[in-house]
């Protein structure tokens, strides 16, 4: 019963947890939020302590194969099949998976499972890949824990293609799940879905970095054409640039979709109106179903989902050359679907050539293409090389499972994280291969030479950060091993201070040479050095961890083109940036920390002793808060706290710190040094490190964050 005085209301905070309640970043729209550094907590995982990688090995994979391709033809009532066999449907959620891979910074793809989770499960172009992850439902149950949903996913359009007649380039597990959202993911600045903004005016060239897709809510381009309106040229244009940022030239662009549409059908005979909401949207009832139809029949042929209505193919069940046969040879019109989509039909097409309806093959229908579809006709390139498909079958079923090799498997990383019995033995260039190195050398005795060679604690820090700093943990590239930053690109980056960069380099390789480490190895051990004499220096006495094993690439392993993307164009740590940019110093830093897979903390104490440590681009000052630079002290966190001083404004990105006595000017600082004193958080973290009892604690923790980025990309330890 309620309280008289209460009102009738009910006791529970309504919102306290959910989108009701005004949150932090609501109130506060420029407060720096570190959630993107808290992405991946551990409490949010139910298998803790659970090793997916070694337990997958465990699956039995040729059962879990035979049931997929069993799965593919047992068509359920309740979503049936269309033509008995889901495999476009399977295709579509993998490929829908791993194409939101991007490579600007390596976000997005199928890597995570993310697809279960919004916004992605809920994006209009995802619409009814929910019935597909819940017909692979009885199959993840049986294989239980051994069988993450990333790959079960991935896997499921795959088996679906060799169940339809491709030979598959390969397979490989190892993808492990995510328990929430992925916030660290930028998918647009769109309040609305489909929205048309991330192009400047009409300047085609320019979409916003780092997206993929031309529009909120899409995977790649819109099937009707540019911002809706069909014209196949302009569509080539944009898929062209959309393909790229997923890392494809013209040849797998035209392979991935020309063999994404030989098999499965769109779907659009009905009214979109009819749909309910998307499965984040959707009432209790619908058990995380979304877009379900409850007034009409909506499955089957009569089934709503991208609007478009139709196969491309006569035979959408089979891997043939039936898409550049109809493409190739009949004119095609535009027309409408039942849905209102704008859709190309061909012209005087021969009976033989429709494909039958999904439910009744004594009905046959017109074959469809998407404005995507056509512009592989009429762009001269995509023409010419949709020709050579058409006359070779065998060489465009081997780029095309090339291809999807690729599509499915790029933000997986280096060959040494691909598990199972399918594994390529191919050594592909777009992994950026590493040979294996050397464990057998004496570490002291490199570790002394490099002691005697000259260098300062300033030159091995900078360039051992700079070799590791590349790493990015969405996609798993860059990193120290490898030691490319003595290679194209990275040895001429203007982040890698090449005249720095070389007169080390001039030393550390003869030191690689006459001990039989790899240059890679060196590079580390440097910093390693470095660090140790600052710590002694501070009066702490540490070794940094090591374990040798680093290779060298050469450059016929590396694709250089392919790592500009990783070009650092800011780097907080050694507190640069190219140039000025419409992000804070401080968001970029955040991004960049996020990347190589650091909590806040982590960034906080690696701030603290790259400052002292003098590590700065350049040599610049700014943010040296120590009168004793090149020792690890924990100086930094003491004067940014200390009251003695104050902060004021003398440019852009900069500022003075002066004696609150004198006004004497004591030291310059950037936004993000002092954002450690004004975030509320970061302060938490910085008057830990400035406490008199935290000296050998800061650096403690200083050596486990540093060794952590040194062997961030060692997926062999």
């Amino acid at each position: 019963m309620n309280h008289p005085s209460s009102g009738g209301k009910c006791p529970v905070m309504h919102g306290a947890a959910t989108t009701t309640q005004m949150h932090n970043t609501a109130w506060w729209p420029n407060a720096l939020n570190l959630d993107i550094l808290h992405q991946h907590d551990s409490k949010t995982n139910p298998l803790q302590g659970f090793d997916y990688r070694k337990e997958v090995q465990k699956l039995d994979f040729k059962a879990l194969r035979k049931d997929l391709h069993a799965l593919m033809t047992d068509s359920q009532e309740w979503w049936p099949a269309d033509w008995g066999h889901y495999g476009g449907l399977m295709i579509r959620m993998a490929w829908h998976s791993a194409g939101s891979y991007r490579v600007a910074d390596g976000r997005g793809g199928a890597g995570a499972g993310n697809l279960r989770f919004a916004p992605l499960n809920s994006w209009p172009d995802n619409v009814n890949l929910d019935k597909a992850r819940r017909l692979l439902w009885p199959i993840k149950r049986k294989y239980g824990n051994k069988l993450s949903w990333a790959d079960l996913i991935v896997l499921a359009g795959t088996m679906a293609y060799e169940s339809m007649g491709l030979k598959i380039y390969g397979f490989a597990f190892g993808r492990e799940d995510i328990w929430h959202p992925e916030k660290d993911t930028y998918w647009g600045s769109e309040k609305e879905w489909l929205a048309s903004g991330r192009y400047a005016g009409e300047n085609r060239e320019s979409l916003e970095n780092p997206l993929a897709a031309v529009q909120m809510g899409l995977i790649y381009v819109n099937p009707e054409g540019v911002n809706g309106v069909p014209d196949p040229l302009k569509t080539a244009h944009d898929v062209r640039i959309t393909f790229a940022r997923m890392a494809m030239d013209d040849e797998e662009t035209v392979a991935l979709t020309a063999g994404g549409h030989t098999v499965g059908k769109a779907h659009g005979n009905g009214d979109a109106k009819r749909l309910g909401p998307d499965p984040e949207g959707a009432d209790v009832q619908e058990q995380g179903f979304g877009w379900m139809n409850h007034t009409s029949r909506g499955v089957g042929r009569d089934t709503v989902s991208s609007g478009l209505e139709g196969a491309w193919t006569t035979h959408p069940t089979k891997w043939d050359n039936g898409y550049f046969h109809l493409l190739l040879n009949y004119d095609w019109e535009l027309k409408k679907s039942p849905a209102g989509a704008q859709q190309w039909e061909p012209v005087n097409i021969r009976e033989e050539d429709k494909p039958v309806d999904v439910e009744d093959p004594s009905i046959r229908y017109n074959p469809i293409m998407t404005d995507a579809d056509i512009a592989m006709k009429m762009d001269p390139a995509y023409r010419k090389i949709s020709e050579r498909f058409y006359k070779d079958h065998a060489y465009f079923s081997e780029v095309f499972a090339r291809a999807w090799f690729k599509l499915t498997h790029r933000d997986m990383g280096p060959k040494v994280r691909y598990l199972g019995p399918d594994v390529p033995k191919e050594d592909l260039l777009w992994q950026d291969p590493v040979p294996a190195g050397r464990k057998d050398y004496d570490v002291a005795a490199v570790k002394a030479k490099i002691a005697a060679s000259g260098l300062s604690i300033t030159e091995m820090v900078a360039t051992a950060w700079d070799s590791a700093r590349t790493f990015r943990g969405s996609d798993k590239r860059g990193g120290a091993n490898g030691a490319r930053i003595r290679l194209a690109p990275q040895k001429d980056w203007a982040g890698n201070e090449p005249a720095r960069l070389q007169k080390v380099l001039k030393v550390l390789e003869p030191i690689a040479s006459a001990t039989g480490a790899s240059v890679a190895d060196v590079i580390v051990l440097a910093g390693n050095v470095a660090i140790e004499q600052a710590a002694k220096a501070a009066g702490v006495n540490v070794q940094v961890p090591f374990t040798p094993g680093r290779g060298d690439a050469s450059d016929a392993m590396t694709d250089a083109a392919s790592f500009d993307v990783l070009e650092p164009i800011h780097d907080g740590f050694r507190n640069w940036q190219k140039e000025d940019y419409a992000v804070s110093p401080e968001e970029m830093l955040l991004d960049r920390s996020q990347l190589m897979g650091l909590t806040a903390h982590e960034m906080t104490v690696l701030i603290g002793g790259m400052r002292v440590l003098n590590a700065n681009h350049g040599g610049s000052q700014h943010g040296v808060f120590t009168s004793r630079p090149g020792v690890l002290s924990n100086d930094f966190f003491v004067n940014l706290t200390d009251m003695a001083y104050r902060w004021e404004p003398a440019g852009k990105n900069l500022y003075h710190i002066c004696e609150l006595k004198s006004g004497a000017r004591k030291w310059t600082a950037t936004r993000v040094d002092l954002v450690f004193g004004s975030n509320s958080i970061l302060r938490a973290y910085a008057e830990v490190y400035a406490q008199d009892d935290n000296r050998e604690k800061f650096v403690c923790d200083f050596v486990s964050a540093w060794n952590k980025v040194m062997n961030a990309d060692r997926f062999d330890v």
